[in-house]
């Protein structure tokens, strides 16, 4: 069943990028979509690969269009995904995956409510500021202004949880790669060997690994 629309969401230094690349080698017939930012490219980041990278005074002409499925302003830079993405997957029978932030996800969810929602908790908010102060330093940014900025926007997200579908806790990475993969499939119609490692990441089912990370952060069910 081609054409079905995954959204992946975390808060910033969840370890979602990784988990989103290991599942691409994993599971076959999934295009990844390539959304457009105002932001300066990082590293060995390429146009067209990680980003369509663009100035505002275009990005914002897109908007004014309507050529956007979702957008957003993250920290004054804009991100948003093209709507030809989800028609141009359909289109060589593959499932679409939106790599998105929590208020880019909200937009597509209400646009397209039979999407599937995945949201990504990290372990705990200790284990989250590590991460992020590690991915800070890294890109040269040692504000400590920034990085509680980014801490906070973490526990505003992580409070989103419930609007989606599946959560699952990046603590473990194989572990949490395995839980992916297994959504994707169930959600495809396998259920031979994935249905109840996906059905336990149903936020319906509020597992006991869930509840503990999403308590770590003050959120309840």
């Amino acid at each position: 069943m081609a054409g079905i629309l995954f959204i992946i969401s975390a808060p910033s230094g969840s370890g979602k990028s990784t988990l989103v690349a290991q599942l691409r080698t994993l599971v076959e017939g999934l295009e990844f979509s390539v959304s457009y930012t105002t932001r300066a490219s990082r590293g060995s980041e390429e146009n067209g690969r990680e980003y369509y990278f663009t100035d505002r005074p275009t990005f914002e002409r897109m908007v004014a269009n309507d050529e956007f499925l979702e957008w957003a302003d993250v920290f004054g830079n804009y991100y948003g995904t093209a709507r030809t993405a989800l028609g141009h997957a359909r289109a060589g029978g593959r499932d679409l995956l939106l790599d998105i932030d929590v208020q880019g996800a909200v937009q597509v969810m209400g646009k397209l409510p039979e999407a599937v929602s995945i949201f990504i908790v990290p372990p705990s908010p200790e284990v989250l500021e590590r991460r992020l102060r590690n991915r800070s330093e890294a890109e040269g940014v040692t504000d400590k202004v920034v990085l509680e900025r980014r801490l906070h926007q973490a526990r505003e997200e992580v409070k989103m949880v419930w609007d989606y579908k599946y959560a699952l806790v990046n603590d473990v990475l194989d572990q949490a790669v395995s839980e992916l993969r297994a959504i994707v499939l169930y959600e495809r119609g396998a259920r031979d060997g994935v249905t109840a490692l996906a059905e336990s990441c149903r936020t319906d089912a509020r597992s006991p690994r869930l509840m503990a990370a999403l308590k770590s952060f003050g959120v309840t069910g």
